[in-house]
């Protein structure tokens, strides 16, 4: 980070917080050269795009991802933490990929595998939303 004011690059960071409302984090420096102080906001750039499986297209959502999930797991022995890693993980692996676009499909089946880790019955109720079982067969299908 360059200094402000003398534009040296040795700059070091005395105090780092979370701002707007965890969306940001701020960090206090302070030049090693000229030891004058500067706040510096940090923020994750999120342009993911999302492609339907009809081929629409919207804005990455975080809350609707949570909500499936949450739908899922409910009345299951899985804290609010637990669940909060899952969907951090699976957002973190969306971002590794290193594009702007992102199948639908290829989210759904993230939350499958780790569902599928974590809890058997979660799993089987967002499989079957998420692969639209239609009966026994298709579901048993599924399961083999």
């Amino acid at each position: 980070m360059l200094c402000p004011y003398c534009k040296s690059p040795k700059t070091k960071v005395i105090d780092k917080r979370e701002a707007d409302g965890e969306k940001a984090t701020r960090r206090r420096r302070e030049c090693l050269k000229c030891k004058e102080r500067f706040t510096t906001y940090e923020r994750v750039k999120t342009g993911l795009i999302i492609v339907k499986r009809d081929g629409r297209r919207e804005r990455f959502d975080r809350n609707k991802l949570k909500i499936g999930i949450m739908k899922a797991c409910e009345k299951r022995p899985i804290s609010l933490r637990t669940i909060e890693k899952l969907i951090n993980d699976i957002e973190s692996k969306l971002r590794g990929l290193h594009t702007p676009e992102i199948k639908s499909r290829t989210i759904g089946d993230l939350v499958m595998d780790k569902l599928k880790k974590l809890d058997k019955v979660a799993y089987v109720r967002f499989a079957s939303y998420y692969k639209n079982f239609t009966g026994v067969k298709s579901f048993k299908r599924a399961l083999k």
